[in-house]
């Protein structure tokens, strides 16, 4: 199964990169680019280590995969499957521009060429690329508001990216909600390039994680199969705690656990 999914991923960091803000701006000032700047920092620190339980669900079965998370900086990324007993051991790694798999049961290390990123990560509705390069909503799109509306009770500003001309990228289009209060992404669609909505994202259970106030939990519904969804909840979440660059490295990747 090949779904294209995300972000988002917003359960793993984002971060800003050397590029020229957006000039348009809200009533309070913020310019678009600023929220969707200030909603990523939300997950971030100068490093993040997190748990997290995915849930996979289909009309006709579920399945759950936990996973361990570290990240540092935009360049750094690791992720360890830590269940259900035989995906364990399984790994995501990114290093700057290059991304590396690592398939313990056949004892194998794989280099992703950009093919493989759109594919559907462990059978969910979210992709390879989701995992581990976060950065893109920030790098790769420029930024609009489109206005201002409520999520639940909360006061959003709604946010439209799209792709840089010259960037490739997964989504021809990505409209976010972000609260105004706390820069929270509450809600987020994921269009393709035809204008097509795609996948449909929405954060809640809010509460303080490693200091910070975050949906622990994201939804995932795909547009043309409403009734599949991916679910990501955090189970526990630690920020700007030392991990050197050279943890992040393949034969790291291979023996973490």
């Amino acid at each position: 199964m090949t779904n294209k999914v995300l972000f988002v991923l917003f359960f793993l960091p984002f971060f800003l990169l050397g590029t020229i803000l957006s000039a348009q701006t809200d009533t309070d000032g913020s310019t678009a680019k600023e929220i969707i700047i200030n909603s990523t920092k939300k997950m971030i620190g100068t490093t993040s280590k997190g748990e997290m339980r995915m849930t996979i669900v289909r009309p006709t079965w579920k399945r759950e995969i936990t996973m361990k998370s570290w990240s540092s900086g935009e360049d750094y990324a690791l992720i360890l499957i830590t269940g259900p007993a035989r995906d364990k051991g399984v790994a995501f790694l990114k290093r700057e521009k290059e991304v590396w798999n690592w398939q313990p049961k056949i004892d194998r290390e794989v280099k992703l060429p950009p093919s493989m990123m759109a594919q559907s990560l462990m059978g969910s509705d979210f992709t390879n690329n989701d995992l581990v390069d976060q950065a893109a909503t920030i790098d790769d799109y420029s930024h609009k508001i489109l206005g201002s509306e409520k999520i639940g009770d909360r006061d959003c500003y709604k946010v439209e990216l799209i792709p840089n001309e010259e960037t490739a990228v997964v989504w021809g289009k990505i409209i976010s909600w972000v609260d105004k209060k706390d820069f929270m992404q509450l809600k987020a669609e994921f269009y393709d390039e035809e204008d097509y909505l795609v996948n449909t994202m929405i954060g809640e259970d809010i509460k303080t994680m490693g200091g910070k106030l975050i949906p622990s939990k994201m939804t995932i519904t795909p547009a043309d199969e409403p009734e599949n969804r991916t679910i990501i909840e955090y189970l526990s979440l630690e920020f700007d705690k030392p991990i050197k660059d050279k943890f992040f490295s393949v034969q790291n990747m291979k023996r973490i656990r």
